[in-house]
């Protein structure tokens, strides 16, 4: 059976605290990525914009932690190509439970054989902000679709299984950090169809 990569890794859905906080509110929404975060301090503005168009310090956060949700997905992906459960790149944007599932999701993979080829799509929105005006944590809602994004043998390069990946809820907690950064702490993703 053919299962896409945000399928648990041996049958289960993938479950944390973060999923039996907030259930996902699916959109059907534009797939196209949201704007990047600035790189100007919280509440300056930018080269390039006035004081009254800079980001409040909430908006900048929000998109900051969007920034890091998608970029912990995609070093994912590149680490998922050759299943490297190693890769320094896990921690650029994952901390916490985020960091050690997604490390040991890769090693069972690299242990049975298997790697990962395609890309996810993602639809990530901010369901909440803590605390309002100045956020540390930031919870992601996320209808995230592994129809194109599939487990294969590394051995053949043949399909691991037939079951198809597709459209699965995902909740992410993503959380200001000493430095400044933010990072996925925890993160749920739901079965197949719940979204």
């Amino acid at each position: 059976m053919v299962r896409g990569i945000f399928r648990s890794w041996g049958g289960r859905a993938v479950t944390s605290a973060v999923s039996l906080a907030v259930l996902a509110a699916c959109s059907s929404g534009d797939p196209a990525s949201p704007p990047p975060g600035t790189s100007s301090p919280a509440g300056a503005p930018s080269a390039t914009s006035s004081p009254s168009t800079a980001l409040s310090a909430e908006e900048k956060a929000k998109n900051d932690a969007l920034a890091a949700y998608r970029g912990m997905w995609q070093n994912f992906v590149e680490a998922g190509r050759t299943s490297d459960w190693q890769s320094p790149k896990l921690g650029q944007h994952a901390t916490g439970v985020a960091l050690t599932n997604l490390s040991r999701g890769l090693y069972a993979d690299h242990y049975n054989g298997l790697v990962t080829k395609g890309q996810p799509v993602l639809n990530p929105t901010v369901s909440s902000v803590e605390p309002a005006g100045d956020p540390k944590k930031i919870i992601i809602s996320d209808c995230g679709d592994s129809t194109d994004w599939l487990k294969y043998r590394a051995d053949n390069g043949q399909l691991a299984d037939n079951e198809p990946g597709g459209r699965q809820a995902i909740n992410a907690i993503v959380e200001k950090q000493s430095d400044g950064s933010w990072k996925v702490s925890d993160f749920g993703v739901h079965d197949v169809g719940t979204c």
